[in-house]
C-alpha cells in the first residue's frame, strides 16, 4: 500500500456483523461473541429493522443522537436541537421497566436540508455537560443493520471489548495487508472500496433519498406530461401569437386607415381652406379695390363739380362785378356830362 494512504479511511454503505468488527473491514471470522451472536442473528433473519412499532416518522429527516446524559429529558433535548431547524418529532429511548433514559434519541426535522444542517453542526456538541455525536438513523437506511443489543451497532468503547466499525465516529482503516478478495465474497461481505478513500477529518455524506421505479414512472410521466404542456402550450401560444398578430395587424391596418382619412380629411379641409382663403381674400380685395375706386371716383367727381359751381360762382360773381363797375361807370360819365352841361361857362 502507498504511503499517502496511511492515514486514509472508508464508511459502511451496508452492514455485516464480521466486516463491523475489523478494523479495516478485511476480517473474515468474529473475533468475540457478540459478532457471533450478530453474525447469527443476521443469516437466520431474526431481526426485523421495520418490526418497531415504535419507529415513525421520514429516515431521511431523522438523526440519531448518542452518548446522552441520563439526566437529560426531552424538553431538554429538544431545546438544543430546535437550534439547527424546526423539530418535528422527538423521541428519547428509556428502559422498558424502569423509565430511565438509555442515552440516545431519535430526532425527526420538518425538512431534509434541516436534518443535514443538524448531521454537519450538532456533532459534538455539549449537551448537560456531555459531548455528544449525531449519526443519520442507520436502523432504516442502511442495510443489514443489527442493533447493539443483539451484537451489531456501530462505535463503542476499547474498554468493552466491543469495539465497532465503519461509522462516523470510529470509520475503517485503509488494509494494511492484501485483501481476501475470494474469501469476502464467500461469506458476502463487501470489499473495501478501491479509491474511495476520505480524509478523518471529512464529513461522510448521509444517506440520501433515492426514487424508486414507480416515482421514476411518475416522474417520466409527470416530466412528460410536463413536455406534452409544453409542447401543447408552445402550440397555443403560437397560435395567440398569429392571432393575436392579425387582430393587431387588422387593428393597426383599420387605425392606420383611419388615420390616413383623418390626415386626408384634414389635408383637403387645409385645401379647402385655403382655397376658400384665397377666394374670399381675393374677392375681398377685388371688392375693396372697386369701393376704392368708386369712393374716389365719387370724391373726384364731388371734387370736379364743386370745383365747376366754384369757377362759375367766381364768374358770375366777377360778371356781375364788372357790370356793376360798368353801370357805375356809365353813370358816373354820364353824372359829368349832366354836369358840365350845367356849368357856367364863365367858371
Amino acid at each position: 500500500m502507498s504511503g499517502n494512504k496511511i492515514n486514509a479511511v472508508f464508511y459502511a454503505e451496508s452492514y455485516h456483523p464480521i466486516q463491523a468488527g475489523s478494523i479495516d473491514g478485511t476480517d473474515i471470522l468474529p473475533h468475540d461473541n457478540a459478532v457471533y451472536r450478530a453474525h447469527l442473528c443476521s443469516s437466520a433473519g431474526l431481526y426485523d429493522p421495520f418490526g418497531d412499532p415504535k419507529v415513525i416518522g421520514d429516515p431521511y429527516c431523522t438523526v440519531f443522537v448518542g452518548r446522552l446524559s441520563h439526566l437529560t429529558t426531552e424538553e431538554t433535548l429538544r431545546k438544543a436541537m430546535s437550534v439547527y431547524g424546526r423539530v418535528r418529532n422527538l423521541r428519547l429511548v428509556r428502559h422498558i421497566v424502569t423509565g430511565a433514559s438509555r442515552g440516545y434519541a431519535f430526532v425527526e426535522y420538518e425538512t431534509e436540508r434541516e436534518m443535514r444542517r443538524a448531521y454537519k453542526d450538532a456533532h459534538h456538541s455539549i449537551i448537560d455537560d456531555c459531548e455528544i455525536i449525531v449519526d443519520c438513523n442507520r436502523q432504516r437506511l442502511m442495510p443489514g443493520w443489527i442493533p447493539r443489543r443483539l451484537g451489531g451497532g456501530l462505535g463503542g468503547k476499547k474498554e468493552s471489548g466491543q469495539l465497532r466499525f465503519g461509522g462516523r465516529e470510529k470509520p475503517f482503516r485503509a488494509p494494511l495487508r492484501p485483501i481476501p478478495f475470494d474469501d469476502l465474497k464467500r461469506l458476502g461481505i463487501p470489499p473495501p472500496p478501491e479509491g474511495r478513500y476520505m480524509s478523518r477529518f471529512q464529513d461522510p455524506s448521509p444517506p440520501r433519498r433515492k426514487k424508486s421505479s414507480v416515482d421514476w414512472e411518475e416522474g417520466s410521466q409527470t416530466r412528460d406530461g410536463q413536455e406534452h404542456s409544453h409542447d401543447r402550450s408552445s402550440v397555443d401560444s403560437k397560435e395567440r401569437y398569429h392571432s393575436r398578430s392579425s387582430i393587431e395587424r387588422e387593428e393597426s391596418s383599420k387605425k392606420w386607415s383611419s388615420l390616413d382619412r383623418e390626415e386626408s380629411s384634414k389635408k383637403w379641409s387645409s385645401l379647402d381652406r385655403e382655397e376658400h382663403y384665397g377666394k374670399s381674400t381675393s374677392m375681398d380685395r377685388d371688392d375693396r379695390s372697386y369701393n376704392w375706386s368708386s369712393s374716389r371716383r365719387e370724391e373726384r367727381h364731388h371734387k370736379s363739380t364743386d370745383r365747376t359751381r366754384k369757377r362759375s360762382s367766381e364768374g358770375k360773381d366777377e360778371r356781375s362785378s364788372h357790370k356793376r363797375h360798368k353801370h357805375r361807370n356809365s353813370s358816373y360819365r354820364h353824372e359829368r356830362r349832366s354836369s358840365s352841361r350845367d356849368r357856367p361857362s364863365d367858371y
